[in-house]
């Protein structure tokens, strides 16, 4: 279901068959906020949490092709972006569905940069980020989260340096960090919707992780 995350945007957002559960932020790719994402969404709430995913573009606005996205990024501000995803943190955390505890946060490329910021800018509201193929370069000594990422063997847009030093900045800061690389696969592979670069086994196998992850950090029922 559509939700309205007051002046900043809207998004998408789902709740469990039980009625409530630890809330988690879906931060889409550059895409745009597309029925991928909001199978993620629906996803997670069968496995027991409150889902919520920003349009971070604005307007519904998607894209197909890399040559799309990538305009499509150039003409948001970047200002108002993090404007929505703090927003979003605090419109997810006082839902009446959602449990008075801090959330855990899924990213997706561009997503996963955001979620990394989120986490350290905002160290009592996020108490996990998993992210998939997208790193951050900042100070992450503020964050009190643990941290899962999901990269690809192969990819031009975060290589395998930047994830090495993303890696090191987070446990030099203390932080529990629990990373995983996919064989075979490149940028997207969990996206079933870029049928180029899905990858089913790997695909599944960190979703699951995912979930067992988020379980782990922030409790949630069973899956149905």
């Amino acid at each position: 279901m559509s939700s309205a995350l007051g002046p900043a945007g809207s998004g998408y957002v789902v709740v469990p068959e039980s009625g409530s559960g630890p809330g988690v932020l879906v931060l889409h790719s550059w895409w745009g906020l597309t029925p991928f994402f909001h199978e993620v969404c629906d996803r997670l709430a069968d496995a027991g949490f409150v889902a919520l995913a920003p349009d971070l573009h604005g307007d519904a606005r998607t894209a197909q092709t890399p040559d799309e996205a990538e305009a499509l990024l150039a003409s948001t501000n970047p200002n108002q972006t993090a404007q929505l995803v703090v927003s979003s943190i605090s419109a997810l955390r006082r839902m009446p569905a959602t449990s008075d505890q801090p959330i855990g946060i899924i990213g997706f490329s561009m997503g996963a940069s955001w979620a990394l910021w989120a986490a350290t800018r905002f160290p009592d509201d996020v108490a996990a980020a998993s992210v998939f193929y997208g790193s951050q370069d900042i100070d992450f000594s503020a964050a009190k989260a643990k941290f899962q990422g999901h990269f690809a063997e192969h990819d031009e847009f975060s290589s395998e340096d930047d994830i090495n030093y993303l890696e090191a900045q987070l446990r030099l800061c203390g932080h529990d960090v629990e990373f995983h690389r996919y064989e075979g696969t490149g940028h997207w592979f969990m996206e079933q919707d870029r049928p180029a670069a899905y990858v089913h086994g790997a695909a599944t196998l960190a979703w699951e992780r995912t979930v067992e992850f988020l379980r782990t950090t922030l409790g949630a029922g069973s899956a149905d």
